[in-house]
């Protein structure tokens, strides 16, 4: 019991250690199994080291007595060493495999050798042997990061078996041996056995305690930056600056925190406000660098902040790049009173917020630019239906000067009313319905001076016309369409009827005609019409249906059928307009349901 006790207080030496060892970054790529020959060196070294210090926190045995030294230097010949390299020797074949386990077992081993003593040959070999044999052992537990105390502690018991029968074997029917082993063999089972599964406990809280850490630290992370974004959209980046700044400071400890852009200070919230301005430039050489490369700089001195200010209350900061269009558009610092409170935890979280913050800001300009293509789409859309009413009409004016110039005349002037609306028109995706109307009523103008004989066009306002929004030059194509395919073989009698009536949901917008309607074989079970190179008639309406569902949403989408009797009808519904929130609201509603 006395040895025992004496073995597991040296023991104890021996875990110190291994807390240290769970704090050496080199130490994780062995907990990941990430093996390179330069790593597997390097461990099998540091566990050699680690046996030796086994070794040194062991004990003397002279006539089965313990001699009284705190270090084991040397052994006589009438002398045993009681070693407790195994314990490293067992956790370097477990974490790091055959390998690891026999090359750290050679180096203890080795030391062991030249101390020399009672039975220094199977205190030698017993090392790279246990090490070999861990290391397999530690195979049929590759799945765990580090194995369970309770399974070290299985395991731990028969290194040191193994070890006594090695040493009755170096010296069969000694007496001398035997009384040895009968002295230490229990205290070595116990000590060696527990010493394994407390240092397995150890490793396994230590990594614990980072990742839990490290998990905090990317929650905590992941919520400000989403609660930066509203700021990041900001237009003035002033107010985008200060909105973070403050933000950041609520939400982490730290004594002050700065937004800059690439010359000069935007927002500081915190202590030192009184010299760390806005406005004011960047001077200290860490930001720049910073800027320059693209990677974040740590001050760990007053000297590296380089504060012109004599009673500037930092002493530490963490100076993070933003990162816009693959280069650095600015800095986020935060700032320290002390160099003692620069943790791995905050550079962790600046680190994780950098590149975070630098994402959203890829994203939105991602999205800016999908909304200037989507809108040059739209005018490009626009742009493909106008010029067709306009050459159709400018060759219409052309054959009626030699017929009838009054009336070419007056179609003049209604191109000329037509086209200025369509100028003002074609500046804005979404127009007041009541706009249109009169868009469509110019149109229809010309359209029935032209065919006063045989065609006949109606058209019947909505009571809350001026309550709804609708993409500009969408009814007008609806009735060309009409009077070019549906009529383009009715001689008379041919009629156009355009219909609005207010509904529940919004204003139902409906152009029939009396013509031949659509060919069946273009109709989908959707409700609409399928483009075809031989029958154009489709381009314009999904044009048209396209603009419709991209600015107001899939509800406004056309549904076309053909009548009963004759013709056809197309419907769509645009939703009403609240003008207590004004158009930017509405816009923004729509865009919402484009993105849905």
């Amino acid at each position: 019991m006395h040895l025992t006790m004496i073995l597991s207080e040296r023991l104890g030496l021996l875990l110190v250690l291994a807390f240290v060892l769970t704090r050496i970054p080199g130490f994780r790529s062995l907990l990941d199994q990430e093996y390179s020959k330069k790593m597997t060196l390097v461990h099998i070294v540091m566990f050699g080291l680690f046996g030796i210090a086994g070794t040194f926190t062991g004990l003397i045995l002279e006539d089965g007595a313990i001699t009284e030294q705190f270090f084991v230097w040397t052994a006589g010949e009438d002398e045993m060493v009681v070693s407790s390299s195994l314990v490293a020797i067992v956790i370097a074949g477990l974490l790091g495999g055959p390998v690891v386990g026999l090359g750290a077992g050679v180096i203890a081993g080795g030391h062991l050798f030249f101390l020399g003593g009672i039975g220094f040959i199977a205190n030698s070999l017993v090392n790279p042997v246990t090490g070999f044999l861990a290391g397999w052992t530690g195979r049929f537990f590759s799945n765990e990061r580090v194995i369970s105390p309770l399974k070290a502690l299985f395991i731990g018991v028969f290194p040191p078996i193994l070890h006594m029968h090695m040493l009755l074997i170096a010296k069969p029917g000694s007496d001398t041996m035997i009384n040895m082993v009968n002295i230490i063999g229990m205290p070595l089972v116990l000590s060696n056995s527990i010493a394994i599964a407390i240092f397995t406990a150890v490793i396994s809280i230590a990594l614990r305690e980072q990742e839990n850490e490290a998990a905090l630290s990317a929650k905590k992370a992941f919520t400000i930056v989403e609660e930066t974004l509203p700021f990041l959209k900001m237009g003035s980046s002033r107010e985008m600056a200060y909105g973070i700044a403050r933000l950041l400071y609520d939400r982490l400890t730290l004594a002050a925190v700065s937004v800059t852009d690439e010359s000069e200070i935007l927002a500081h919230v915190g202590m030192g406000d009184d010299h760390h301005q806005p406005s004011n430039p960047i001077i200290t050489p860490l930001s720049r660098e910073a800027i320059a490369s693209g990677q974040m700089q740590i001050a760990y001195s007053r000297s590296e902040i380089q504060c012109p200010h004599a009673k500037c209350p930092f002493e530490s900061a963490i100076i993070i790049p933003i990162i816009d269009a693959n280069a650095s558009s600015g800095l986020i610092k935060f700032y320290f009173r002390k160099a003692q409170h620069v943790r791995p935890v905050e550079i962790m979280l600046a680190q994780g917020l950098g590149q975070l913050i630098s994402n959203q800001l890829h994203t939105i300009a991602a999205d800016n630019l999908r909304s200037h293509i989507r809108d040059a789409e739209l005018r490009n859309l626009q742009a493909q239906i106008n010029p067709h009413f306009l050459f159709n009409t400018l060759h219409m004016i052309a054959a009626l000067f030699r017929k009838d110039p009054e009336k070419a005349r007056k179609i003049t002037v209604n191109l000329a009313h037509y086209m200025r609306f369509n100028i003002r028109l074609a500046a804005s995706s979404l127009v007041h319905l009541e706009k249109e109307i009169e868009h469509v009523e110019a149109y229809i103008m010309i359209i029935q001076t032209r065919f006063a004989n045989r065609l006949h066009i109606y058209l019947t306002k909505a009571n809350k016309g001026d309550q709804a929004l609708i993409p500009p030059s969408t009814i007008q194509p609806l009735v060309e369409n009409s009077i070019k395919h549906g009529l383009q073989n009715v001689t008379d009698d041919g009629e156009v009827h355009v219909t609005m009536d207010s509904t529940t949901n919004g204003i139902r917008i409906a152009v029939q005609d009396n013509g031949a309607g659509f060919d069946k074989r273009l109709l989908t079970s959707d409700g609409m019409v399928q483009v075809d190179d031989h029958h154009q008639s489709g381009a314009g309406i999904a044009n048209v249906n396209q603009r419709l569902i991209n600015l107001l949403g899939n509800s406004a989408r056309l549904h076309i059928r053909n009548l009963p009797e004759h013709g056809s009808e197309v419907t769509f519904t645009v939703p009403y307009y609240n003008e207590t929130k004004g158009g930017g609201a509405y816009e923004t509603h729509s865009r919402h349901d484009r993105r849905r």
